[in-house]
């Protein structure tokens, strides 16, 4: 795969998977929506506060996060950090009108957090063979990336006749 084709897998993936260290020390997943990215590398996620998995990763923030188109039968598994924050910024940048349902708050409802992926290695595989990059390479490729909602974007690409 080249490095738009990862892109553009990432993009067009509405879900990833998060895995993380679980309470009892084995393994855990969630399913988790991941629309916002820089380059390959940088991932946000909006989540409650108060669940398991946020809890956990505050503690060991060790993770991996999942792309797969299974049409395809391709995917990028990204290890890395995912550090949960309640950043303003980022939390204004990820909320969605009737995200009140969720957070009734508000931006700044107190269970509304924002776990920032960071990959330090990518693992990517398909039909035609499989790769790594390491992070110095996704630094490079990522090289200042600002946060995009990739999904949005190639959704108005896809809608344009």
């Amino acid at each position: 795969m080249t490095v738009e084709e990862i892109k553009n897998l990432i993009d067009h993936s509405l879900f990833a998977d998060l895995g993380y260290i679980g309470t009892d020390g084995a393994p855990a997943v969630r399913r988790v929506f991941c629309v916002w990215h820089r380059g390959i590398g940088g991932h946000l996620i909006s989540t409650n506060t108060s669940s398991g998995h946020v809890r956990r990763l505050a503690e060991n923030p060790a993770a991996c996060l999942y792309f797969a188109d299974s049409e395809t039968f391709e995917g990028v598994c990204l290890t890395g950090r995912a550090v949960p924050t309640r950043d303003g910024a980022l939390r204004r940048l990820l909320w969605n009108d009737g995200d009140e349902k969720y957070y009734p708050l508000g931006v700044d409802d107190p269970d509304y957090c924002i776990i920032e992926f960071t990959a330090e290695r990518a693992e990517y595989y398909r039909y035609d063979g499989k790769g790594t990059l390491d992070a110095e390479t996704i630094a490079r490729i990522d090289g200042g990336a600002a946060y995009e909602n990739g999904y949005a974007g190639n959704k108005a690409k896809e809608e344009t006749p």
